[in-house]
């Protein structure tokens, strides 16, 4: 059939259009990775391989920074739109590998569409001109202010209220951080400083890391601080960031890390990052912190005598042991947290026993007549209820600390010492530098124990009870009160 020339145009124009509106993208909405915990968080099509982030801190800790960050990552499939969580800030400009790119938000996602598709297995960089607000409600991570100047709290979630990022442990890269600041101010950042440079009134600092890290274990800290240095086991560079007015104060404790080092060493092997230290900020957050190379302390832990010395040379063991069990091994999802937090207070307690004559027996039956209570309030170890709407941070509850060092003191009892500190050394060194979940963990232990352990596990880290404890049929955990019908 011939069409007459208007006719025919006419045509063309409406295939055209039926053909943009069938390839139309969808609104732009949040995405997630599927975490059961954390529904939204992470991103989908892409793995990060590098941050560079810089910062920009006039003085102030209630201004925002200016910042700009580059994501160099490489796509998983073909990306029309690229989504990056990010909450608290104003982004200024967007370019994916060069080239201007729009973006708009969706819930906490900063949602890119490049001028160009991104096609699966290519490379990309992402650049993102935008600010980073320190000011916010209390409790909900990120940026501390602290009383000369800022630290980062980031974990569970709160990366992405400072910095553009695929929020999730189970996308570990390598991270940069540009510091500039006023030259009467240190900053420092996680791994080893390459750059400081004057300009001016101000002063940059640069610092890389050597090793992969989640975003929710960066730290960057902007102070009047003094930056101190000892040899730790075999050379190895232990650095110190404290308020300069409490250098001495803090001196006593500062000198312990080398040893703590030692003792960690002795157990599950060499220390697995190119430095360590204690971030000793002066500022109120309820916790510490095992933020990756630069672990973050509250000052007063140290200074005001509130708990006795044993139970404080604990609690900075529990932060080391993170660098080995959350840091250089990190959760795949937020329910393998139980894996962190119980092998930190379980070296947290070996400690306490070993050194302060504490005995670790004692700590694991208390926790026993507990924990029936804590799996009905939280859920088991490794099926923990997702946290309280509004607390985040609600999700680090009893359960997942001694709640969980418990399951690994049964284990222990279960196939033995010997067989116990061979896992724990295989562990940290067969999953070094990337992530692991509870299966891995589970199928390790029946592996190094020549036998299936699989109804072990099923009953220690998912019942609602716990189990009888091995070796010990005595214990008795407390029921919890049953629940009133409404």
């Amino acid at each position: 059939m011939l069409l007459t020339s208007r006719r025919l145009r006419a045509a063309l124009l409406a295939t055209a259009s039926a053909t943009l509106v069938a390839a139309a993208l969808p609104p732009p909405a949040p995405l997630g990775i599927g975490d059961s915990l954390f529904p939204h968080l992470g991103n989908p099509g892409y793995d990060v391989l590098a941050y560079d982030i810089a910062f920009t801190y006039r003085g102030s800790n209630t201004q925002p920074l200016d910042a700009v960050t580059r994501i160099d990552a490489r796509a998983a499939q073909r990306l029309e739109r690229i989504n990056l969580d990010f909450s608290h800030g104003t982004v200024r400009t967007v370019e994916v590998n060069g080239r201007p790119a729009e973006f708009t938000t969706a819930g906490e996602d900063l949602v890119v569409e490049p001028a160009a598709v991104v096609e699966q297995d290519s490379r990309m960089r992402i650049t993102v001109t935008h600010t980073s607000d320190p000011t916010g409600p209390a409790g909900e991570g990120g940026w501390v202010r602290t009383a000369d100047g800022l630290a980062m709290a980031n974990q569970a979630d709160a990366a992405h209220r400072v910095f553009p990022c695929n929020d999730h442990p189970a996308d570990k890269a390598y991270f940069t951080f540009r510091i500039t600041a006023p030259k009467e101010l240190t900053a420092v950042a996680n791994g080893v400083r390459k750059v400081k440079v004057w300009t001016g009134t101000n002063t940059t600092w640069a610092y890389q890391t050597k090793h992969p890290m989640a975003t929710e274990l960066a730290q960057v800290s902007i102070g009047r601080s003094a930056v101190l240095q000892r040899e730790g086991p075999g050379g190895l560079v232990v650095r110190d960031v404290v308020p300069a007015a409490d250098r001495e104060k803090l001196e006593p404790w500062l000198k312990k890390t080398p040893g703590h080092l030692e003792w960690m060493e002795k157990r599950v092997g060499r220390y697995p990052f190119e430095t360590y230290g204690l971030l000793i900020a002066d500022a109120v957050t309820g916790f510490e912190l095992e933020t990756q190379t630069l672990s973050l302390f509250e000052r007063s832990l140290f200074t005001d005598g509130e708990y006795p010395e044993w139970y404080v040379d604990s609690v900075m063991v529990h932060e080391l042991a993170h660098q080995w069990f959350g840091n250089s091994v990190s959760p795949r999802t937020w329910s393998d947290l139980w894996l962190n937090e119980g092998h930190a207070t379980w070296y947290e307690a070996t400690y306490a026993e070993e050194m302060a004559h504490k005995p670790l027996e004692t700590r694991m039956r208390e926790a026993y007549l507990l924990s029936d209570q804590w799996r009905a309030d939280a859920g088991p170890p490794a099926a923990p209820k997702p946290p309280t709407p509004g607390q985040k941070i609600s999700l680090f509850r009893p359960v997942v600390y001694d709640g969980s060092a418990l399951v690994l003191y049964a284990l222990r009892q279960t196939i033995g010492k010997d067989a116990f500190a061979e896992l724990e050394r295989a562990w940290v060194r067969e999953h070094r530098d990337g992530t692991a979940t509870t299966a891995d963990f589970t199928a390790l232990a029946s592996r190094i124990a020549g036998r299936d352990l699989s109804a072990f596990f099923a009953e220690w880290l998912y019942a609602d009870r716990t189990p009888l404890m091995p070796g010990h049929p005595d214990w008795r955990s407390a029921a919890p009160p049953a629940r009133q019908a409404r």
